[in-house]
Parts: structure tokens; sequence; C-alpha cells
């Protein structure tokens, strides 16, 4: 059963309509109800490429956040091989919120990180919503040791609404351990790449992008808060997060522009959800293009370019 947002009501209508003179005819489907049926896909898709052509930043927010998107456990499935799961931070605990693993991609050995939200009720509670805790990081920067120690690239998967807020986190050193993960990327010197696949929030993302080479899906988002909270610190009103949305600058195409991150990945149309493996093959080919640029460059200069990425990020901005 198809999930709709709420600006998608009217695609709704018309994919239903289609959907029951299909049931309504199971077997053989007159002429006629299949021009009627045609009718209605037609207009449907249209209808998708106007509003998706269209989509204002909170609206973008939403299809970051479709329950139906793939994951990272999606992603791993289908484009890396002879997977070997990794857990633990050798400190306190597993933290299933960050998935890990050594594999293979296109044939060449990678380690790849990302954050795993869950796709149903359970797993979503499993997998803390995607929201990692101090030792989650710590197990991402222990992967990040282990590329480095091998010489094998790193691919992280970001797809988080942020670090996880509570109290037993900040006990255990939440912002210490996000800020050390950070400092990881920054000095391993094999290549890493980032994609953010859904939501990138916060420190929690930026644990995991800081990297040679970012790239996002076409209706993704990246920000320092959510549109929510932003609007709840700024106007006391969470429900002005669509103004907050506006402001943050929070879309790819936003970031791309100000140099934020390296490339945009297409979505299919009506989002990533709609063609999963379509999207997820799209992902695969621009993680292969990427590192394909980063592995050219010896390590010494590599870490150096990251450094500099990062160092000069905002500075056209602010001369303007």
């Amino acid at each position: 059963m198809t999930h709709y947002l709420d600006f998608e009501k009217s695609i709704a209508e018309l994919e239903g309509k289609a959907a029951a003179l299909k049931s309504e005819n199971p077997t053989k489907i007159p002429a006629k109800v299949k021009r009627e049926i045609k009718t209605f896909e037609n207009r449907a898709e249209d209808q998708l490429k106007e509003l998706y052509a269209n989509l204002t930043p909170w609206r973008k927010c939403q299809v970051a956040r479709h329950p139906a998107r793939p994951h990272c456990r999606d992603y791993m499935n289908e484009l890396f091989t002879d997977r070997v799961d990794l857990a633990g931070d050798r400190g306190f605990s597993e933290d299933t919120a960050v998935a890990g693993c050594l594999a293979r991609f296109n044939d060449a050995p990678v380690a790849v990180i990302g954050h795993e939200k869950g796709n149903d009720t359970n797993s979503r509670l499993h997998h803390n919503f995607g929201m990692a805790r101090p030792e989650g990081y710590r197990k991402a920067a222990r992967l990040m040791d282990l590329a480095d120690r091998f010489g094998i690239p790193v691919i992280t998967i970001v797809d988080t609404p942020g670090a996880f807020p509570g109290k037993g986190a900040e006990e255990r050193g939440q912002s210490e351990a996000i800020a050390r993960t950070i400092e990881r990327c920054l000095m391993i010197e094999v290549p890493i790449i980032s994609v953010i696949i859904g939501e990138g929030g916060s420190g929690g993302a930026v644990a995991f992008a800081t990297a040679d080479r970012t790239a996002m899906l076409e209706h993704s988002i990246y920000s320092v808060i959510s549109p929510e909270g932003c609007a709840s610190i700024l106007w006391k009103d969470a429900e002005k997060m669509r103004e907050a949305a506006d402001a943050l600058r929070l879309t790819a195409q936003d970031l791309h522009q100000l140099g934020v991150i390296d490339e945009i990945i297409p979505e299919p149309l009506g989002g990533a959800h709609r063609e999963p493996k379509q999207t997820i093959a799209a992902v695969g080919e621009a993680v292969a293009k990427l590192l394909a640029e980063v592995d050219e460059i010896k390590p010494g200069p590599r870490r150096r370019k990251r450094h500099k990425k990062f160092l000069d990020m905002g500075g056209n901005s602010l001369a303007g």
C-alpha cells in the first residue's frame, strides 16, 4: 500500500481510481476501461512532474522522511558483496542505530558505515530511529581506524534526524564521541565518500559526512537543526517549521550552490520510495565515480585537500 504525503492527495485520488478499475477487472480488462486507466495514470504522472519540479524546502523534508524511502541496510544489501557485519565500540556496547561492515564494492574492498532507521515500528524502535548514541560514533571511529590500517576506502551512508539527546547518551560523552568521529574522518588517509540518502541532521550527520566527497539524493536534506527544532527556538512555535525550512537552506540544491556538498544524485519521479532499486543503482554509480576521482590522489595530498575543503567552506558566501 502506497503511503501518500499530505500534498499528494490529488495524486492519491487519481492512482486510487486507476487501481480500483484494475481490481474490478482482474482477468481481462475491456478496451474502454484500459483507456480510462491510462487517462488516470497520465494525469497522475503529469501532476507528479509538476509537484516534484517545484517542491518547497518543507515538502522536501517530508519526502526525505518518507517511511518507504530505502534505508542504509537496503543500500548495503544491493550494492555490496561478501559483506561481514561488524559490531560494538569495544568500550560500552553495540549501537544498532549505526550499521558497519567490511565488504566489496565493484569487487574492491571497502568499509561501509551508516545510520539505520528501520522500516516498521519494531525495527525503528530497535534501531532507535537512526539516532546514534556515543557507542555508535565510537564504533564508527573504530571501523575508520580499521579501514585506514588496511588501506581500504570508507563509504558512509547518512540518514539520521540527529544524535540521540537522551540523558544516558550525554553522560557517556555524546558530544566528545561525535567530535572524535569528525576528527577521525579528517585524519584517516584512505578515501572517504559520504552519501546523504534522507535526513542529515546536526552533528550526528556531520560525524559521517566529513568526507573527501559528499553527495546528496535530490530530495534529501542536510542541516544543523531540524525545521521544527529551529522554529521552536526562534519563534517558540514548532508550527512555523515551513518558514524555518526556507531559512535553513537545507536542500541539496542550496547546499550544492553553497559548496557544502559536491554532487546531487537524481531521484525517480515522485521520490526514491517510488523506485527504490533505481535509486540505489544511481547511488552506486555516483559512489563509484566519486571514489575513482578521490582514489587518483595520493594519501598525503588527499588528506590535505580534505582539510582545506572544510576550512574554506562558507568562504565564498562570506566574501559575497
